[in-house]
């Protein structure tokens, strides 16, 4: 039986993103991998970083497992730390082959590399983001976004979700619902129940206020939104509303499986103080396995060997366990 075949999208090639492919060459090669990129691009800079890059063509007959990579050229020559807005197209393509292939079954899963939203609106595209866009491409009614890592001595697994995503602080509030949150608890449950292996998970729900909202004092969202979705959803391991401030404790951790943040910034910038670098992102809800790396393009770093290629590493192995979790084969 073959092991999972992933799909990587390198993703703003005048980003990191060539980088830490090819700097995580090695411990790519022991999965079989597609990558999704202009192979003129790796070539080039693979030879700005002095390093080996190893890696046929997908579409060879002899393609044996490992690393290999299906062509998709970029519209303009591509320079490290410079993004071209008129190569944005070309970083859509690669989503899409990858999204196409994994719904076709001919990939097992999605590993995508960082993006630029600013790159993609200034090429005039319509796009918000991975979580939104995958769902679109998919038809996936409720997307959730999830970063799962470690932190702490004993290395304390720590994952966080969230109920919106990328959404202005101003609209978080109205994007709030009952219906909302009940439909993110669903996804978010069967999700570490399918994904992580976790028969009865513990997901701690976060206040939208400061204080969890202090019984209406500080806001009623959370007492008559939060706490009644929380209720209506009737999972004992459900519990909250949570005082944000105080739910990523080490006490109060250690009884979750789960964090669920109202929003981007509340929940991320811990996970991320946690273990930046390390942490997987995932999609929730998706006809297919889909992680990524947790950073952005840093274009200052491209070309310079200095990106932490960990991430990308850690995103791999986590879709190779998800395709085999979900074929009843977790230890293959």
């Amino acid at each position: 039986m073959r092991g999972p075949r992933l799909a990587v999208s390198v993703g703003e090639p005048a980003g990191i993103g060539p980088d830490i492919v090819i700097k995580a060459a090695r411990e790519l090669s022991c999965f079989d991998i597609v990558l999704l990129a202009d192979p003129r691009v790796l070539r080039e800079r693979a030879e700005l970083l002095e390093r080996d890059f190893p890696a046929g063509s997908y579409e060879s007959r002899d393609r044996a497992p490992g690393l290999s990579i299906a062509s998709l050229p970029l519209a303009h020559p591509c320079r490290a730390g410079r993004a071209d807005a008129r190569n944005a197209p070309a970083v859509l393509a690669a989503i899409e082959r990858g999204v196409k292939g994994c719904l076709s079954g001919e990939f097992d899963a999605l590993v995508t590399g960082p993006v630029n939203k600013a790159v993609m609106r200034k090429a005039g595209l319509d796009f918000m983001g991975h979580t939104e866009y995958l769902a679109r491409l998919s038809g996936a009614p409720m997307p959730v976004m999830l970063l799962a890592g470690e932190t702490g001595p004993g290395r304390t697994p720590l994952r966080v979700a969230l109920a919106t995503t990328h959404i202005p602080l101003s609209a978080v509030p109205g994007a709030v619902t009952r219906e909302r949150l009940g439909a993110v608890l669903d996804v978010l449950v069967r999700g570490l129940k399918r994904d992580f292996g976790i028969g009865r998970p513990r997901v701690a729900v976060l206040g939208l206020n400061p204080h969890a909202g202090e019984d209406g004092e500080l806001g009623a969202e959370d007492r008559d939104v939060v706490a009644r979705a929380i209720a209506e959803f009737g999972d004992p391991g459900v519990t909250g509303p949570w005082p944000a401030d105080t739910a990523f404790t080490r006490g109060n951790l250690a009884g979750q499986d789960a964090v669920l943040a109202m929003y981007h910034d509340q929940g991320l910038p811990v996970i991320k103080h946690a273990g930046f670098g390390q942490a997987v992102n995932v999609t929730l809800g998706l006809p297919f396995v889909r992680t990524s790396v947790d950073h952005g393009t840093a274009f200052d770093l491209a070309g310079t060997g200095k990106a932490d290629e960990g991430s990308l590493v850690q995103a791999v192995a986590a879709a190779a366990r998800m395709v085999r979790r979900r074929s009843g084969h977790p230890e293959q």
